[in-house]
């Protein structure tokens, strides 16, 4: 202000005395002497105050009065016509950065007084809107982009108002019109938006388009059950996120790749949810893996996708940790299968589609992790190696029943059998059928209990396999299993065994003087 003060009184002297050029000088020499002043006495230097950009308007995407209410089937990614808004909202923030100190670092040791810093003045701008999609009801909004880039609906995500009839009017325009001047847009699929921040758009509303899901009525509203797959995933079956460290700074995500939810364990069951208004159950499908297709060499263990991963809690099924576990088989570069579900995201799950009044059905499943170039007997054939990834029901005796030297019909078919399912009481060592097995139930008891459990599926070529005329022992082991199970989920919890159709059928031998119905045991 000194400055300022002397540069003027200058000017008005020199002018008196010389004219316009001695108003200039007069102003310069002024201008130094209010200086020099201001920097002596004690006085300190005011502020410097930087104002950043500020709006007077906003641009915002159009509403076109009279603009016809699209009517969709399936899945179809649309615009929308902004049906209410209300002004942009301004926010104000000032950042202040610490002048120098007389003398000290950054400083002029013969000032006597120290400049008072700057203040930064910012404005953010946000935006309430409601975005009109297309006549309702729909089923749920899959994905959002704006301006062209699709965005985390965790993040910002709108409210969704799937057009209902009952629907009710939006909170927040109530909030701003009153209740009584609230349309709850009934009928009319539509989003809200509130406080969605702009300075990633150039501080106006971005276009929009929406991914729209509405199923054709009909087939959505009949499905009353649904099996969860690919039951080979090590975290897919977690409702948390799950994190693993790649490299040193860098991380990945083991079980989201979407921007719909939180994980993909809550994006699939939710849209599951909306697609199936009626669904009342699921089967939950769990993988070990089998390895070899003659009954008395097959394991059945646990995999991992990857033998070591940076991530915690790491992955654990049966009590064996990742670093013991075996590795699936690669296939042109990657990994055969995704690993068995960790133990913590069984339970999880569980709990979370029983949080959601969903009937639980626990499925234990074989995959048969044979790579190509094995070199294992093929029981069919005899030949070196078996097909690549076969099909669990073509587990059997070796040779096979109908093979030159089968053992099918004597105790040696018993033992292979016996083999295959284990011990009564399978000790942690043995990676057999039995322990398979009932590890899941018990694993179900961690849970809090599941309605329905699988003891196995399609094992018709062990079914069919005979110790004696009329004996088949897969069929009694199972029937033992089933039982055992029985006695550990409990009376509530039913009991069954997932049949491949040809194993409802009879076993007909000696062309049909003697026909069997081995599952008879079973049920």
């Amino acid at each position: 202000m000194t400055t300022l003060v002397f540069q003027a009184a200058g000017s008005a002297i020199g002018g008196v005395i010389g004219g316009p050029l001695g108003a200039s000088i007069g102003g310069f020499a002024g201008a130094l002497g209010g200086a020099a002043l201001s920097s002596i006495g004690g006085s300190q230097r005011s502020p410097r105050v930087v104002i950043g950009p500020r709006l007077k308007v906003m641009d915002g995407i159009t509403s076109t009065e009279g603009a016809p209410i699209p009517r969709l089937y399936g899945r179809t990614r649309i615009g929308g016509q902004m049906i209410w808004a209300t002004r942009f909202v301004e926010v104000i923030s000032a950042s202040v950065t610490p002048g120098t100190s007389p003398g000290g670092k950054g400083g002029n040791a013969n000032s006597r007084g120290g400049s008072q810093g700057e203040i930064d003045y910012t404005y953010n701008y946000y935006a309430n809107f409601a975005i009109g999609l297309c006549e309702g009801p729909i089923a749920f909004i899959r994905r959002i982009w704006a301006d062209g880039t699709e965005i985390d609906l965790t993040l910002m995500g709108p409210r969704v108002y799937t057009g209902t009839e009952t629907q009710d009017a939006d909170p927040l325009i109530v909030a701003k019109e009153g209740a009584d001047h609230a349309p709850a847009y009934r009928g009319l699929a539509y989003v809200v938006f509130e406080r969605l921040p702009l300075a990633s758009f150039g501080n106006r509303i971005p276009q929009l388009t929406f991914e729209v899901v509405k199923p054709v009525s009909g087939l959505a509203q009949m499905i009353r059950a649904v099996d969860i797959i690919p039951g080979a995933t090590e975290f897919g079956y977690q409702p948390s996120l799950q994190i693993s460290a790649a490299w040193p700074g860098s991380s990945i995500s083991e079980n989201r790749h979407q921007l719909t939810a939180a994980t993909d364990w809550t994006a699939s069951i939710d849209a599951s949810q909306a697609l199936c208004p009626n669904l009342q159950g699921v089967a939950l499908v769990v993988t070990w893996f089998g390895s070899d297709l003659r009954a008395g060499s097959c394991t059945i263990t646990p995999k991992v996708d990857l033998g070591f991963k940076t991530i915690g809690p790491d992955w654990s099924v049966a009590g064996l940790a990742r670093a013991f576990a075996p590795v699936v088989s690669s296939y042109d570069g990657s990994a055969a299968f995704g690993g068995t579900p960790s133990d913590a995201a069984v339970v999880r799950a569980i709990a979370d589609l029983r949080a959601r009044g969903l009937s639980v059905t626990l499925y234990p499943f074989v995959m048969m992790d044979i790579p190509v170039g094995n070199t294992l007997t093929d029981p069919y054939s005899g030949d070196d190696g078996q097909p690549a990834y076969p099909w669990r029901g073509r587990i059997t005796c070796d040779p096979a029943p109908g093979q030159v030297g089968s053992p099918d019909g004597t105790a040696s078919a018993a033992s292979q059998v016996a083999n295959f399912f284990g011990s009564a009481s399978p000790p942690p060592g043995e990676w057999s059928f039995r322990r398979f097995v009932l590890h899941y139930a018990q694993l179900c008891v961690a849970a809090g209990g599941v309605d329905a459990f699988l003891i196995g599926s399609e094992l018709v070529g062990l079914t069919r396999v005979r110790s004696a005329s009329g004996v088949y022992p897969a069929a009694n082991a199972l029937a033992t299993l089933a039982a055992d199970v029985k006695a550990i989920l409990g009376p509530a919890t039913k009991i069954s065994y997932a049949a491949d159709w040809t194993e409802y059928g009879a076993h007909v031998l000696g062309g049909g003087s003697e026909v069997r119905f081995p599952l008879d045991a079973v049920w």
